[in-house]
């Protein structure tokens, strides 16, 4: 399982990169695409929708089963990876690049480092 280093994550199985605007970029892990399974369906919210921390912002549907996608930071949405919404299997091949789904313009940028790091991570999912 891949589990990059620079990243954070969340117990809900999402990661959050920063952006150099100030933003963060989120999709979900490694782990949580190999559960999954092949993926069909992605939904994600509007652009300019508003989330607090832990709020169901989407959903994807897989072979497997329907599971839904919570935002781990409050903020809001500032763009919207209509490429996976395309091409649902990006969440598959390349979760961590391709295949991210929202990026969210934070209320406060100092609760990304409250999310899990790689090795805490790690841990939770037993890798």
């Amino acid at each position: 399982m891949d589990v990059p280093n620079h990243l954070r994550y969340s117990a809900d199985h999402e990661w959050v990169a920063r952006n150099d605007d100030g933003t963060v970029r989120i999709g979900i892990t490694d782990y949580a695409q190999d559960a999954l399974g092949d993926v069909v369906f992605v939904d994600l919210p509007a652009v300019d929708a508003r989330f607090e921390s832990g709020a169901m912002c989407g959903e994807v549907e897989s072979t497997k089963s329907v599971s839904e996608i919570y935002t781990p930071l409050a903020g809001v949405v500032t763009s919207v990876n209509t490429a996976v919404q395309d091409d649902p299997s990006l969440l598959n091949s390349d979760p961590y690049g391709d295949g991210w789904m929202i990026e969210i313009r934070v209320d406060d940028a100092s609760m990304i480092d409250q999310l899990l790091t790689a090795d805490a991570y790690r841990a939770l999912t037993g890798e």
